[in-house]
Order: structure tokens, then C-alpha cells, then sequence
């Protein structure tokens, strides 16, 4: 029988992604100016004020107040009225060193250049489980409900920043979109779209909300449908169920509408509730920390897994014990999906001969220890493009430092798809 998925994304201009960039922001900085950096950073914002806690041990020195005002004031919280400014609002620092007792399973590697010696001794920053997911409903092996879900929030910030008739627009925002699927788990139709956004205080309520359902259903979803390939287009109907601005007008929102903090947002960041999450945020934590880079490395093996045949759907779990090198364990679900005459344990095996799961090996594969997380705290942390730029850090000051050839989402290179089709017979 068919049956209904939902997904749900957040902009950038939510309180909770706005906590999220500025760790990471913060995460890049101390990265840039000492690649060994350890850092584990918590963010809240609230109204009028931004407070910055958690642990670091690095040689750079940061001025962490003019970081996190330059992420608020480009998001776009650049008014007064919006009640958090990051010309104005209150930043308050309790950083401290990070604990010796952490440290000490992590750092065994610094007294040695050797890549084995080093991946054996750089213990896990900590116990857990970290899943990875891919699918191949969609062009970039993501679930297509949250894949849409970020595309119209995406959409949503060229229109608020670009265009002329929707000025009225204002950083919050959330969306949602549910798909019905067929018995063989094919997406049939959209059969709803949420969006709520915030907005300026232009009239009577019933007027702005009027206008507001227009724009959204006139200009945005028409932008985000002609971006898709055409089968995906083809889901997009007369018949989608809107619910925009569902609760009535949306003026008071962000940080003065709701408390912000780091990672309350893990299921947006990853998959939108396919496959699984082991509860561990990403931002504000440098890639020591395994939360982060497993769920990274675990996200590669799947989408390569994926891209190279084995199956139309994988997930993978990684799990570590703080301090120990080798993973716990290795798990893959192929959900009946391999294309492959092995079992699931079987293909786990196998994976575990092509990918190093060691915490410094994770770091050196994918070049994690590069000062490229900002871009990845808003809109999900899988999914995008892999792409070489530059980045400069506080411009125009005695300490610039620009810094060249990073690659940025280097877990969603399709660089494994051969060897894993050699080892599978495919």
C-alpha cells in the first residue's frame, strides 16, 4: 500500500542554524591559524545576546565577539527591530582549555610523522555510533523529501536577498515536504508542502498572509520545481496540499522568537529521518571529534556504495570507544536492495578492507583538518557538491590570511566508485 514520508529543513536564519554557524565559524578560524586545534564549541542566541561556551586547546588567538557578529550580520540580522543585531547584540565568551584527561587519548600521535604510527596511536575524541545514508532517488544519492525541503529554503534566501517583489521577507524560516511513495518505495507525488517564513510587518494580518501564500506558491515553489530534472518535476501537481504561514503572521522570529543552541538540528543536518542518526551533533567540533568525521566517512562509503551499484539504498554504522583507535564495529543495511549475491555482513567485510576507519585516517582521506565547516551549518551537512575555493579570514586586519585549494565536502567525492566495483565483481 502506498504510504507518506515527511522531511524537514530550517534556514539559515533559524536561531538554532544561527548557533550552528557561528561554532563553525568559530571551528574555522581556529583552524586556519593552527591546523592541530581542538575544539568542542557550544552557541546560544537569544534576544539581543549570543553566548559562547566549550573547550579548546590551540596556539590561535580569536577574537571570537567579532566572529560570531560577522556570521549574525550575514545572515541578514542587520535591523533593530528583529530584536538580535550583530552590530549590537551582547557577546558574552566562556571558553576554556579543553581537559587533559580528553586530550591525552587523542594527542598520542603528535610525537610521530609516520601515517601508520599516527593512525594507530590518535585514539577517538569519544564513545558513539555515527551513521551514514545514501539513496539513489535523487541525482546526489540524498532522500528527495529533505533534498526538496532545503531547496526551497534555498531559494527562499535568493528570493529574500534578490528579489524586488519580496522585500518583506526576514531571516527565519522553516519548510517541510511529504511524499507519497509506491509498495517498491518510488516517490509518486508531493503531497504537501510547509513553509513558514518570517516576514516584515507590511498591513492587516489577513493581507499579509494572502500575499505571502502567493508569493510562495507563484515564485518560490515555480523556482525550485524548474531546477529539478523531469521526473522529478513530474511529482510536482495541481493537487499539493500548502500550508504557508499555517499559524497566522510570523513577525517575531530568531533569536528574540526562540532561543537558539549548536546541534539541535542533527536530523536536518543528515537525512531528514531515513536511514538513522546516533544522536552526536556536528557543528562546533573539530574533526578529532568522531561525531563529526565518522558520520562524514560513513556517509562516503555509502553514497560510493550506492554510485557504484552494490545497492539502491545503504546505511552505514561506525562505532568507536573514546581513546581506541580501531572501530568497534562496522554495520550495513542494504534495506533488500544489494544487487550483489552477498549478505549484508558479507558486503560490511568487505567495506572494511577498502575504507580506513581510524579517526587520523578519517582526517588525512577526506582532508578534515582544513577550515571548511562553515558551509556546511546551514542547509545540511550531506548532499552538496564537492568544490575547490579559497577563504579569508578577518580582512582587512594586521592577521589576514587567505588561504587556497580547499576542497570543501570532500565526503561526497564519487572517488571510491572503481575500487569498490573491483572488489564486487561488478
Amino acid at each position: 500500500m502506498p504510504y507518506l514520508f515527511t522531511s524537514e529543513s530550517v534556514s539559515e536564519g533559524h536561531p538554532d542554524k544561527v548557533a550552528d554557524q557561528i561554532s563553525d565559524a568559530l571551528i574555522d578560524n581556529f583552524l586556519a591559524y593552527d591546523k592541530d586545534s581542538k575544539v568542542a564549541c557550544e552557541t546560544l542566541v537569544t534576544t539581543g545576546q549570543v553566548v559562547l561556551a566549550g573547550e579548546v586547546k590551540s596556539e590561535a588567538y580569536l577574537d571570537v565577539q567579532s566572529i560570531a557578529r560577522d556570521v549574525i550580520n550575514r545572515i541578514g540580522y542587520t535591523k533593530s527591530e528583529y530584536m538580535f543585531n550583530g552590530d549590537s547584540c551582547g557577546v558574552i565568551s566562556a571558553i576554556h582549555e579543553q581537559s587533559s584527561d580528553i586530550n591525552q587519548g587523542v594527542d598520542r600521535a603528535a610525537s610521530t610523522e609516520d601515517f601508520e604510527a599516527k593512525a594507530n596511536a590518535q585514539g577517538a575524541g569519544d564513545q558513539g555510533m555515527m551513521f551514514g545514508y545514501a539513496t539513489n532517488e535523487t541525482e546526489n544519492y540524498m532522500p528527495l523529501a529533505l533534498d526538496l525541503a532545503h531547496q526551497i529554503l534555498k531559494e527562499l534566501a535568493v528570493l529574500r536577498r534578490d528579489n524586488d517583489a519580496i522585500k518583506y521577507l526576514r531571516p527565519d524560516a522553516k519548510s517541510q515536504v511529504t511524499i507519497e511513495y509506491s509498495d517498491d518505495h518510488k516517490p509518486i507525488r508531493i503531497d504537501s508542502i510547509v513553509v513558514s517564513t518570517q516576514h516584515d510587518d507590511f498591513g492587516s494580518e489577513e493581507a499579509m498572509l494572502a500575499k505571502i501564500k502567493k508569493d510562495i506558491i507563484e515564485i518560490l515553489i515555480p523556482k525550485v520545481r524548474e531546477k529539478q530534472k523531469p521526473e522529478i518535476q513530474a511529482l510536482f501537481n495541481d493537487q499539493i496540499k500548502y500550508h504557508i504561514n499555517p499559524t497566522g503572521k510570523f513577525v517575531i522570529g530568531g533569536p528574540h522568537g526562540d532561543t537558539g543552541l549548536t546541534g539541535r538540528k542533527i536530523i536536518v543536518d543528515t537525512y531528514g529521518g531515513k536511514g538513522a542518526h546516533g544522536g552526536g551533533a556536528f557543528s562546533g567540533k573539530d574533526p578529532s571529534k568522531v561525531d563529526r568525521s565518522a558520520a562524514y566517512a560513513t556517509r562516503h562509503i555509502a553514497k560510493n556504495l550506492v554510485a557504484a551499484g552494490v545497492a539502491d539504498e545503504v546505511l552505514v554504522q561506525v562505532s568507536y570507544a573514546i581513546g581506541v583507535a580501531e572501530p568497534c564495529g562496522l554495520y550495513i543495511n542494504t534495506y533488500g536492495t544489494s544487487k550483489v549475491d552477498l549478505h549484508d555482513g558479507e558486503i560490511a567485510n568487505r567495506v572494511t578492507k577498502l575504507f580506513d576507519l581510524r579517526p587520523y585516517a578519517i582526517e588525512q582521506n577526506l582532508k578534515l583538518r582544513n577550515p571548511i565547516y562553515q558551509e556546511t551549518a546551514a542547509y545540511g551537512h550531506m548532499g552538496k557538491d564537492y568544490y575547490v575555493g579559497s577563504k579569508t579570514f578577518n580582512k582587512g586586519h594586521k592577521n589576514e590570511l587567505t588561504l587556497d585549494n580547499l576542497e570543501f565536502f570532500t565526503w561526497e567525492k564519487l572517488d571510491r566508485v572503481d575500487d569498490i566495483k573491483k572488489e564486487f565483481g561488478l
